[in-house]
């Protein structure tokens, strides 16, 4: 017996070299120590054998199956290689063909659609867009805005105020964010904040200034952007958009603004709305204006068919939207005069309007959205709807 166990070990030893594939060595194992092959028998044999014998038949047997074994995985790591350098040299793989399965293209963010809807319906009006920094001068954010020296909104609780690197406050490498309610929070002059300081704007409205630096009247253009302040809840977060006009030119007048913030909330909220001026104050504008638009949801009526009060409005029939007015004669005093930009902007032959809205709260509005944090989670079953 143990010169067939020898027989069959040679022989599988031979075949086992020669073979050309994976699946014909899978043939081999299964034809040499599958269930039914004639090895496995053997040792299934070994107890029937003389005591004496046992011991040196099952030894070889084993020793054989061990080698076979052995010699098969070695054999099918080689084919193995083999095999899958000519899939790769015969495979070739087109990567400008789509995925498997296919993957959605996507689409944009509903705060980015929401603020191009704005930017083309006041294109379509005649105005320019403009983009400007993102960090500003305490002069272009409060001081050319007509903001009072102790204005509330310098506060360093109200405002992210920025360490110049190049000042010797801050980092050699970077700008750093500074909300130090104490640390200097007064200029060497006593104000919030000096002409120099540097802070993450709060408002888009720099870029009045800044526009009409470059520009001669008239001019009209839109300002959108990103703006900052210290808040976060379900209504306010630290980052933020607005989207600011300016308009200035010859004898423009509060019915100049009304019209064109009508056209602008019949584009956006439908052709049967109307909106309504509620007298307010902004540093920089005089006379200032709340701006309302009549209720989408209930038709202005502050209720619904059923009879119930309409939740959108609380039942007043009218959705505040933003904050308007006519250009305060002050600022043009910030805008430099010079022969390229003459007469510059002189109260005495000039007026404007400007207004300032929030792009969240705009697409709050259209969509029906509770909280303004959802914009900003990146919860696919929140985007998807939009």
């Amino acid at each position: 017996m143990i010169e067939r166990i020898e027989q069959l070990r040679a022989a599988a030893e031979g075949e086992i070299a020669k073979a050309e594939s994976s699946d014909a060595l899978e043939g081999l194992r299964v034809g040499y120590l599958g269930r039914k092959a004639e090895l496995p028998q053997l040792l299934r044999g070994v107890a029937q054998l003389e005591p004496a014998e046992r011991g040196a038949v099952g030894k070889a047997a084993n020793q054989a199956r061990q080698a076979l074994e052995a010699l098969i995985e070695a054999r099918a790591a080689q084919l193995g290689a083999a095999e899958l350098e000519l899939g790769l040299q015969a495979d070739r793989v087109d990567v400008t063909l789509p995925g498997a399965p296919p993957q959605p293209v996507g689409r944009l963010h509903v705060l980015t659609s929401t603020m191009r809807e704005l930017e083309d319906i006041f294109l379509g009006l005649g105005f320019t867009v403009m983009e400007g920094p993102e960090i500003e001068t305490v002069h272009y954010n409060f001081d050319a805005l007509n903001h009072s020296p102790t204005h509330p909104a310098r506060a360093r609780t109200d405002t992210f105020y920025v360490q110049d690197p190049t000042q010797g406050g801050g980092s050699e490498t970077d700008a750093s964010v500074d909300v130090d309610a104490d640390a200097g929070a007064a200029g060497t002059d006593g104000r919030l904040g000096r002409p120099e300081d540097l802070v993450l704007r709060t408002h888009t409205s720099p870029m009045q200034v800044r526009a009409m630096e470059v520009h001669p009247p008239p001019l009209y253009v839109v300002i959108p952007g990103r703006v900052y302040r210290p808040d976060s809840d379900a209504t306010h977060t630290p980052q933020f958009h607005q989207v600011e006009g300016l308009a200035v030119d010859d004898d423009i007048t509060l019915a100049d603004l009304k019209g064109t913030l009508l056209a602008f909330a019949r584009a956006v909220f439908g052709d049967e709305r109307d909106v309504r001026l509620r007298p307010h104050f902004f540093p920089f504008t005089e006379p200032s204006v709340e701006v309302d638009v009549s209720c989408f949801h209930c038709g202005g009526k502050g209720f619904l068919k059923d009879g119930a009060r309409c939740y959108l409005c609380k039942g007043e029939g009218w959705l505040e939207v933003l904050g308007a007015g006519e250009v305060d004669p002050n600022v043009y005093s910030y805008v430099p005069t010079t022969e390229a930009n003459s007469p510059g902007y002189d109260p005495e032959k000039v007026q404007g309007f400007a207004w300032g809205m929030g792009v969240e709260r705009i697409a709050m509005l259209k969509h029906g959205i509770p909280d303004l944090r959802l914009y900003y989670e990146n919860d696919l079953r929140f985007l998807e709807q939009f």
